[in-house]
């Protein structure tokens, strides 16, 4: 058998099309399809692949290249008995398709502790990275440690105040004096006549009110930088994140302890300034409390919660500058007050920084922003963000639904909910969609005290690997014959996916424990293997083909003697992962690579293929820029 192999160096010559006619066998020329198979009068020659590759990509590869986009690497996990998972993680920048940046934290290998007290787990991460990070998952607490050697324990973990400071809750001094209801005032679904007779209430000042907390330390804001704010990432839709946890609506209330007072305490916020009238600036925090067995609750939940007294927190003015966005801080801490169980309580109404035991607390963010929304050509807009979203979803059908407001945009609909919990390094973080891009990231508050907030892990996604393959020694390049996307799911489990098939010869993976099984056949349950499938625009699609794979637990998804290899059956040829010093036909990347659509180089798909080519220290993250319209 023909192993594909190495290519000598390549001179320069002109750029010319890349297309399936430059393979030697071109399905689409010939019909019957007569298969080419190399004899002795007839062998693809290294010398034709080499003058094949300066056709295709019209330029000279680094010799040296060894056509790798990851590092492999272990590191060891020092753990106690309270930790029943870990996992590492990598950290990651990406740009989408519109120019935008976003950021994710992914999985790149997890197990399960079972009593030991060290674990070592190797991995293979994207040589492009912002660093990785060990999740130490009990089952109360999701802890994060930046990976700064081979070895991580608990101790490495961020602190949320000054490092090597255990204490969990933030040191805080209770306000002196007494703090009465100042006014009352409708809310906007009052006004409106949404929820007539609905009032809020406010103290005069909240100057007095408010006490200084140390900030989170470094480690900290690099925690919450990288986890929270990659798994609520910034304009993209979380709501099903938010729904998967179940903790919403109705289920997303915590319940007073009865023994402490209850901390809120703001640590971020992301308006875009002034662009959008200073959203969260103009914005208050409320909070209101009730008892679930109460009979009005029970017959009529909605009517029940929409007839109860609002309590302002705190006013977002009081904390943050006007031009204060995006900066991970938290300085200062205000606590929640009990006003008693009437509806309607009295101005003058002393409050109490204990609550009774066993209420339910719900918040509510109240929106109050008007600007000028101005493009060129066009009038001058008057926009309007005002009025009451609640955590509730139960509570947000009217402003949801509201086009007048600006708020309909976020398609939230009927009981969408806008509040979120996430667990991260023993704090619960109350994160809020207060606009109308449904990203939870607007504004996330700190809360502690006498408050009982379920156990909300961050849930990142797994790391996605795609194996790309080039059927035929003298071929395109589009990379598609085969795809596989991998995934590690534990140290002695991986899953495969047999995703494309751009080939039409009869095609076998190997090295995933489906040797006998050909390509197409998997994919359509059909023998025949003239048809290309999920790398045509209106063409043959398919599911994945799910492969589970036990591996040892040093396993490498890069590693040459264990990663996945092709055997086409109709040319009599393996073709392997690309090694040092040959041409581009199999490139494992560390991304859900988004392959070159049929008959599409990889040089066109990908337009700065070609630098990374020609030296493998430049344009390193060229899969993670495709050209629209070029890839599947």
């Amino acid at each position: 058998m023909k192993r594909i192999t190495t290519f000598a160096a390549i001179g320069l010559l002109v750029l010319a099309s890349c297309t399936k006619s430059t393979d030697l066998y071109d399905p689409t020329k010939v019909e019957p399809v007569t298969p080419v198979t190399p004899t002795e009068d007839k062998v693809i020659t290294q010398e034709d692949i080499n003058a094949n590759v300066q056709k295709v990509f019209g330029t000279t590869f680094d010799p040296n290249h060894d056509w790798c986009t990851t590092v492999n690497g272990k590191v060891t996990i020092l753990v106690n008995s309270s930790i029943k998972t870990v996992q590492v993680l990598v950290y990651l920048e990406h740009v989408d398709e519109d120019g935008e940046p976003y950021t994710s934290m992914e999985v790149l290998n997890a197990a399960e502790v079972d009593g030991r007290s060290s674990i070592t787990l190797t991995y293979d991460a994207p040589k492009v990275n912002n660093g990785l990070f060990v999740a130490f998952i009990s089952d109360t607490n999701y802890q994060l440690a930046k990976v700064e050697g081979e070895t991580v324990s608990l101790n490495n973990v961020a602190k949320t105040r000054g490092e090597g400071d255990d204490v969990e809750e933030t040191p805080y001094t209770l306000p002196n004096g007494t703090f009465t209801i100042g006014k009352s005032i409708e809310s906007y679904a009052n006004t409106r006549g949404w929820v007539p007779g609905e009032m809020l209430y406010e103290l005069d000042s909240y100057t007095a009110q408010k006490m200084t907390v140390p900030n989170y330390s470094e480690g900290m804001k690099t925690a919450f930088n990288s986890m929270v704010l990659s798994y609520f990432q910034n304009k993209q839709r979380n709501l099903q994140k938010v729904k998967s946890s179940g903790l919403y609506n109705d289920k997303v209330y915590p319940i007073t302890t009865g023994d402490k007072p209850i901390i809120v305490m703001p640590a971020f916020k992301w308006d875009s300034g002034s662009k959008y009238g200073n959203e969260i600036y103009n914005s208050d925090l409320y909070y209101y409390y009730f008892d679930t067995n109460a009979p009005e609750y029970q017959s009529n939940p909605v009517a029940f919660l929409q007839s109860l007294p609002k309590y302002k927190a705190f006013p977002f003015n009081e904390y943050y500058t006007d031009s204060e966005d995006n900066i991970i801080r938290r300085t200062a801490a205000y606590a929640l007050m009990y006003f008693g169980d009437s509806k309607t309580p009295a101005i003058g109404t002393e409050g109490s920084f204990t609550f009774p035991k066993g209420l339910s607390i719900g918040f509510m963010v109240r929106a109050n922003t008007e600007f000028e929304e101005t493009k060129p050509g066009d009038p001058v807009k008057k926009i309007r963000k005002q009025g009451e979203l609640y955590g509730d979803g139960r509570l947000n059908n009217d402003i949801n639904n509201d086009p007048v407001l600006n708020f309909s945009s976020s398609k939230l609909d009927t009981d969408g909910p806008r509040v979120a919990w996430l667990t991260l390094n023993g704090r619960k973080l109350m994160c809020w969609e207060s606009g109308t891009d449904a990203d939870f990231n607007d504004i996330i508050i700190d809360v502690e005290g006498g408050i009982e907030i379920p156990f909300v892990p961050v849930d990142p996604e797994y790391k996605n690997y795609t194996y790309c393959f080039e059927d035929t020694p003298v071929g395109d390049y589009d990379l598609n014959d085969v795809v596989i996307k991998a995934v590690r799911k534990s140290e002695t489990t991986v899953e495969y996916y047999v995703t494309a098939c751009g080939a039409y010869d009869e095609i076998y993976i190997k090295g995933i424990g489906i040797d006998n099984n050909e390509v197409h056949k998997l994919l359509t349950n059909s023998s025949d293997t003239k048809v290309f499938i999920n790398t045509q625009k209106g063409g043959q699609t398919a599911s994945p083909y799910k492969v589970t794979k036990q591996v040892e637990k040093s396993f490498s998804l890069i590693d040459p003697t264990t990663a996945p290899y092709l055997y086409d059956a109709t040319t009599k040829t393996e073709i392997y992962l690309s090694r040092t010093g040959e041409d581009p036909h199999g490139i494992m990347i560390p991304n859900d690579f988004k392959y070159p659509l049929e008959k599409t180089c990889i040089k066109e798909a990908y337009s700065e293929f070609n630098n990374w080519g020609q030296s493998s220290v430049t344009s390193t993250d060229w899969y993670t820029k495709p050209v629209t319209g070029k890839v599947y």
